[in-house]
């Protein structure tokens, strides 16, 4: 996945250019003929539909109507849920680590 180049030195200096300012939001790399999904309010690139409706929801969210401020709570949730159960499997990995080199150690010395 590309990242977000917003910062453009300049070639000479190494500063930082006019023309990086002048260029809008950062670009996003999309594979194939699959076009970005833009925000109705900024014109922000985005990969997926999911990802657009949580920004709209945190950076423009006296503009939005019922129905996107729903999408937006229901989105909100089940990213809330997805960070759960990666914390959850992050913790228990780390779990199992300590334990294996705690018997690890025991064994070896």
């Amino acid at each position: 996945m590309a990242g977000f180049d917003t910062e453009a030195p300049n070639a000479e200096s190494g500063e930082r250019s006019d023309a990086a300012d002048a260029a809008g939001p950062p670009t996003v790399s999309i594979r194939g003929d699959e076009s970005p999904v833009r925000c109705p309010y900024c014109g922000q690139p985005f990969h997926e539909r999911r990802l657009r409706t949580l920004h709209c929801g945190l950076e423009h969210p006296d503009r939005l109507s019922e129905r996107e401020r729903a999408a937006f709570e229901r989105a909100y949730v089940e990213e809330g849920a997805e960070i759960r159960r990666f914390r959850l499997y992050a913790l228990g990995t780390l779990i199992l680590v300590y334990f294996v080199m705690l018997f690890l150690y025991a064994f070896v010395t």
